[in-house]
């Protein structure tokens, strides 16, 4: 369990499962027996985690944008590059 909460939502309950030789089903039920002991709101923990998902999305999103803009570029100055010396060589 502590292995999924400090991944802090990242990793999917079946590749920390894997990592310690579990399935993601026992995890799953070992994470939500901790909370419930804990006294947290099972709701309450995924609202959280809606949110902090959400926000990193949202980033990773702009990031994927900003390089898919470069790399258009890159595709365009290369072909106008090719389609130069593609003339050059005639």
């Amino acid at each position: 369990m502590a292995l999924y909460r400090a991944a802090g939502g990242k990793r999917t309950y079946a590749a920390v499962a894997a990592d310690v030789g579990v399935t993601g089903e026992t995890l799953r039920s070992w994470v939500r027996q901790a909370d419930q002991q804990a006294g947290r709101s099972r709701g309450d923990e995924v609202v959280e985690g809606r949110d902090e998902e959400l926000a990193r999305l949202r980033a990773e999103n702009g990031r994927l944008r900003k390089a898919e803009k470069e790399w258009e570029l890159e595709r365009e100055i290369l072909r106008r590059a090719a389609a130069y010396f593609a003339r050059e060589v005639k």
